[in-house]
């Protein structure tokens, strides 16, 4: 008899489970099930108020809202207070942008039916400890909020995104907001239901695809909004990492950061703290012969000295520096020779993007600082530059000035234009690299800069820089719209030797941190562009975080990305990550190569020049007050007279029984002897030599 009752017992526990599972398929814990603000639960429309509701409706408020939950909905009646009723100035946007649209959204977020839920967290109970109340956003959601609405609403959003979302991202796997269909391509993380077409297309690719992804391995943390990463060529293998404030740190081969900064010029840097203000340590560039000469260029912006007065925000400026004699790990401060300023009203559209190509001239990018021809009648003409490529031979043996131009310069001759300019037409460049193993041998030089697009600044474009070309007309390489709202920066073309199907292409991405290559094809010659897929599970330990600052490449031709989690320069959460291939050894065995250690300059010019510079072709340059092959002997104008000898720049050291600046006097003080012995006299020229020694010593 019991066992003929088993069915039936089976049956009857189903039909109690699906009974309660109606109601509490969202968890028993009642974290997740449907409830409205006051905790009663949703209203269920009836069929013939759902037609008159659309998913849109032109009017907003509360018809719209209808049209979002046309089937369950806790949307208040006129007695009921609406959602964030003490944040009308936060969500009162008016003008028609992305971020109205969004706050129209959001506004919304009362008439779900997990409104209890997405106003009140189970893990921190009430809302107060959070500033404004939002409903729980979803982690991408949150952050297209974030960079959307930053710059419409006043007094909202002073923080970073991260900080951000930190208190108003969904964490704790709950629901989140938005928790309806929404047509976007961005997946899960931007809403709560996983009901978009176009991302599970983008999901079945990826799926495909998996297997072809890339890997980030997390080098360094600590930094301080780190900008760029490069190296030197010396051998040494060393990576110098540019930190916006004003300091080179080295990154050594044994994986070190050395505590002492290679350069520290943050006093005479102006940087900018607040987010799209690119004022700061720009770029460094390397001699090509760094290993001989100890020569590397620097470009930052400055507000000191002449130019600080004025209509001028600040300048932008390039120097040449020298590595110290005795330290290779340091840069004598005392060797600054400013090469280039700029005069800039604005603190965007700056540029300053220094490196050398493979002919061994240094090429500087400059953007159009958002100047305008107001602007220009205003600076008297001392922004001849902006928006211009410039191309300078530095190896001069002039002294009196930096640098020549190179007779190839498509200007050389003219009278209307700089000589320096090599191309023009750039507005906001954000980085540029020049490929050292171009694979077309008809172009000897293949430079490719990221920059916005002047005619429709939501596009940007690839350039690929070529002698007196004007890229206010000239096609570019590669024009596209971004994924987000994020300016494009540009990176590297990887050139190194651990991932063989990285090689050759062209690795940029935005700040937003999304990721493409584009490779050169070499039957066709064409440029072709797709996503780089950086994979976070699997056989990749790290994963990527914050927004994109920068790209490096160490001496390998390996590439690097740097980010920041925060827009403070104060702050020390920079990281520097290195793309691997995970198909491959993290160090084959054909890429291994040993490094040397870091030498001190050898050169003659550097071991004997001692008053004054040296060039870097090895000629020294006397300072004023000195000459001779290597500044060595002082000059004193008018000469020195009765026996004295010039020792310092116009200082003569006289003999005894003689003073003055040139020593023209005779000192009465002395009772001179008519005869004096031999002893005395020998005496007397000991002592002057002793004197002299001194001071040349």
């Amino acid at each position: 008899m019991m066992l003929k009752m088993l069915p039936f017992k089976l049956l009857l526990v189903a039909v109690v489970l699906c009974f309660f599972e109606g109601d509490a398929k969202f968890g028993e814990s009642g974290a997740r099930r449907r409830r409205c603000l006051n905790g009663t639960p949703p209203r269920r429309l009836k069929k013939r108020d759902r037609r008159l509701l659309a998913p849109e409706a032109p009017g907003g408020g509360e018809a719209m809202c209808r049209g979002l939950y046309p089937r369950l909905s806790c949307c208040p009646r006129a007695d009921t207070p609406g959602l964030l009723h003490a944040d009308t100035k936060i969500l009162s946007v008016t003008n028609n942008t992305e971020c109205a649209k969004l706050l129209e959204e959001i506004k919304c977020a009362h008439c779900s039916p997990h409104a209890q839920n997405l106003f009140h967290s189970p893990e921190k109970g009430e809302t107060s400890e959070r500033e404004i109340t939002l409903p729980y956003l979803c982690k991408d959601y949150c952050k297209e909020f974030y960079y959307t609405c930053r710059g419409h609403i006043p007094g909202f959003l002073q923080t970073t995104a991260d900080e951000f979302c930190f208190y108003y991202a969904r964490k704790d796997g709950g629901v989140c907001f938005p928790d309806f269909p929404r047509k976007q391509v961005r997946g899960p993380a931007s809403n709560s239901l996983d009901h978009m077409e176009e991302y599970d297309k983008e999901e079945e690719i990826s799926r495909k695809h998996k297997h072809n992804c890339f890997c980030i391995q997390e080098v360094v943390s600590g930094l301080r909004q780190p900008v760029g990463a490069v190296h030197c060529g010396d051998g040494s293998h060393r990576l110098f990492i540019l930190e916006k404030e004003g300091y080179v740190k080295i990154f050594s081969p044994e994986g070190d950061i050395i505590k002492e900064p290679f350069l520290d010029i943050h006093k005479l840097v102006q940087s900018g703290i607040k987010g799209g203000d690119e004022r700061g340590l720009l770029s460094l560039a390397f001699h090509p012969n760094y290993k001989k000469n100890g020569k590397l260029y620097v470009s930052y912006t400055t507000n000191q000295e002449r130019w600080a007065i004025g209509p001028h925000d600040h300048i932008l400026r390039v120097v040449e520096y020298t590595v110290s004699r005795k330290n290779p790990h340091q840069v004598d401060m005392r060797t600054a020779r400013v090469f280039l300023e700029v005069a800039e009203l604005h603190r965007k559209h700056l540029g300053g993007q220094l490196l050398f190509g493979p002919d061994g001239f240094l090429y500087i990018f400059l953007g159009d600082g958002m100047i305008t021809l107001d602007d220009m009648e205003e600076m008297d003409g001392l922004s001849d530059f902006t928006g211009s490529v410039l191309r300078l031979d530095v190896n001069t043996d002039l002294c009196s000035v930096p640098y020549s131009i190179p007779r190839s310069n498509p200007h050389f001759n003219s009278t209307n234009q700089p000589p320096e300019i090599f191309a023009h037409g750039l507005h906001n460049p954000g980085r540029c690299a020049v490929d050292r193993h171009p694979t077309d041998v008809n172009i000897n030089l293949t430079i490719l800069c990221s920059d916005s697009n002047g005619k429709n600044r939501s596009s940007a474009r690839i350039l690929q820089i070529i002698k007196g070309k004007d890229y206010e007309s000239e096609p570019s390489l590669l024009e596209f719209k971004p994924f987000s709202s994020g300016a494009l920066v540009g990176g590297f073309v990887y050139r190194g030797c651990q991932s063989e199907r990285l090689y050759g292409s062209y690795v940029f991405g935005d700040r937003n941190g999304n990721f493409l290559t584009l490779q050169q094809n070499p039957a066709t010659k064409q440029w072709q562009e797709k996503p780089l897929c950086l994979g976070n599970s699997g056989s990749c330990r790290g994963f990527f975080s914050g927004p994109v600052l920068g790209f490096g490449e160490d001496e390998l031709g390996e590439i690097y990305i740097l980010s920041s989690s925060k827009s403070m320069t104060q702050s020390h959460n920079g990281k520097l990550y290195k793309i691997i291939d995970p198909k491959r050894p993290l160090v084959p065995e054909e890429c291994k190569r040993t490094a040397q250690s870091a030498q001190t300059l050898t050169s003659e010019c550097s071991r004997h020049c001692r008053n004054g510079h040296c060039t870097p072709t090895g000629k020294c340059c006397c300072n004023q007050g000195w000459e001779g092959e290597f500044c060595r002997a002082a000059k004193c104008d008018p000469a020195c007279r009765h026996g004295g000898v010039c020792v310092r720049p116009n200082k003569c050291l006289c003999k005894k029984g003689y003073l003055g600046p040139q020593c023209e006097q005779v000192d009465r003080n002395i009772r001179r002897v008519t005869r004096a012995g031999i002893l005395d006299q020998i005496l007397d020229m000991t002592s002057y030599l002793l004197d002299l020694t001194s001071y040349i010593v």
